[in-house]
Parts: structure tokens; C-alpha cells; sequence
């Protein structure tokens, strides 16, 4: 695995210094759009309806839409003028039960690896939070965004740090229908549906979960291989010489219009 960031855990006067590395990864089958007709990919293009012309990435600019069809744009400047956020540090706030963090707040999985000489403190904090049976709540800059984040123990080895949401970004469920009613249920209906429970309780073992979706499109997707029905994207078209000459030209000509007579060539840098 490659780190995809490197920085430091901060708490107190403690500096550990450590690299990310993500914890998970999608395995979902993804598919590519063809043109029936001749097999060739489809390309999107970025393209100006009002315009009716492609747009080049250097004229296209950030905005924040603050109601429909009214926008403010937001520059480069704008952001780098942005209270600034402490660079490549995880700096622990506080420490918490892990209890006590509803699931809903987490988002994405990262390990985090000590980096040269942070080993012996690295320990440290592990064996730390393993004994207290805590969590730490920290906040860490990744990307230009700030976020939340728990660091915790994973398999009372690796220390991995779990990026959450804002408390603002949780919808409330107040309003969704049925959940608060409380219908009077009967005991022997009660009873039954707790040894239903208990019937089906079992230690996690998340080896017995598969995706059984992605195995059959897999097994669909070999079996169309193994019969030779494969699509072949044609070739892309190459523009006959005289074209390509023709174009060539128009370019040069251009070029002298815009600059002016072209000098000598640049010499050797």
C-alpha cells in the first residue's frame, strides 16, 4: 500500500509522526457506456447549454449556488485567504468511550502506520487507549477540509483513524412516520420475537457475508469472456494526411497572425 497522507498525531506535548493509509475499498462492479451500434466508449464532454460550446477546464470556476440559478463564485484567492488549518497534525481534542459515538458519525476507515521514530510512542498511545477502553476525538486537515475524526485501536494492534461527520451534517429523524408509535404489542408476540432473536444470535463473523450481486455479474462477465462474446472498441479514426496537413498549415498561419513574423527557432536550453 502507498500512504496517501503523512503527517503526525498530536496530544498534549506528544508528537507522534505517522502515515495514512485507506483502510477500505470499493468492490463494486463498474461499467462503461458503449455505443451499440460500434462498440466505442461514450465520451462526456463538459459542455455550456446557454453557449452550446465544450468548455475547456480553465474556464470553468467554482461557485455555491445560494438559490436556484443565482451563484457566488468562490476564487483561489477565497480560499487560500480561509482560516488556516493545522497541517498534516492529528490533534486529539479528548478522549471518549467508544460507546458513546453512534455509528451514523463515522464515514470513512484509515490506518495509521508509525513513520520513523514514532514507534516507541505510537505504542504507547495504543496500550494507553487499549487499558483506559477510550477513544480519542480529533480533528485533522486532509484535502483542504477539515474533519472530525476518532482514533481507536483495530484488533489491539493497529491504531486506525475513522474521519466522521459534523453533528450538523446528521439528518434529524423526527417527522419519519410510524416510529414513534407505541401500539400495544402482546406478551406471548413480545416473547416470541425475543427467542427469535435469540435463536439467531451468533458471534460476528463477517468472513460469512459475501456479495452475492458482484459474484454473479462476475461469473456472468467470465462465462461471456469464456464464449468469445467480447465487444471491441474500433480503433480511433486517424485523419488522412492531406487533413492532417491541411491542418497543420491553418495552425502555422495562425500562429504568425497572433505573434507576428516567427523569429529564429529557440536554440538548445
Amino acid at each position: 500500500m502507498r500512504p496517501i497522507w503523512k503527517g503526525a498525531i498530536s496530544f498534549g506535548l506528544v508528537h507522534i509522526p505517522v502515515k495514512l493509509y485507506a483502510a477500505t475499498e470499493s468492490r463494486d462492479v463498474k461499467f462503461r457506456h458503449l455505443h451499440a451500434a460500434c462498440g466505442t466508449p461514450i465520451r462526456y464532454q463538459k459542455r455550456c447549454p446557454t453557449c452550446q460550446a465544450e468548455v475547456a477546464q480553465e474556464d470553468i470556476v467554482r461557485a455555491y449556488e445560494v438559490e436556484p440559478a443565482r451563484f457566488v463564485v468562490v476564487r483561489d484567492e477565497d480560499l487560500a485567504a480561509l482560516p488556516e488549518l493545522s497541517p498534516r497534525v492529528i490533534e486529539i481534542t479528548e478522549f471518549v468511550g467508544l460507546p458513546e459515538i453512534d455509528p451514523v458519525f463515522f464515514d470513512r476507515t484509515y490506518f495509521l502506520e508509525p513513520a520513523q521514530g514514532g514507534v516507541r510512542a505510537y505504542a504507547l498511545l495504543r496500550r494507553a487507549m487499549l487499558e483506559a477502553n477510550r477513544v480519542a476525538l480529533a480533528r485533522v486537515a486532509i484535502r483542504s477540509r477539515e474533519h472530525l475524526a476518532a482514533v481507536r485501536v483495530y484488533q489491539r494492534r493497529v491504531l486506525v483513524m475513522e474521519t466522521m461527520y459534523w453533528p450538523d451534517e446528521i439528518r434529524g429523524w423526527q417527522g419519519l412516520e410510524g416510529v414513534e408509535a407505541e401500539p400495544i404489542l402482546a406478551e406471548p408476540e413480545v416473547r416470541m420475537a425475543q427467542v427469535l432473536v435469540e435463536h439467531l444470535a451468533a458471534p460476528f463473523d463477517p468472513g460469512r457475508y459475501v456479495d452475492r450481486t458482484r459474484e454473479a455479474l462476475m461469473r456472468l462477465v467470465r462465462a461471456r469472456v469464456e464464449g468469445r462474446e467480447v465487444v471491441e472498441a474500433p480503433p480511433p479514426p486517424v485523419a488522412p494526411v492531406a487533413d492532417l496537413l491541411e491542418a497543420l498549415r491553418q495552425s502555422v498561419r495562425l500562429a504568425e497572425t497572433g505573434r507576428g513574423p516567427a523569429g529564429p527557432p529557440p536554440g538548445p536550453s
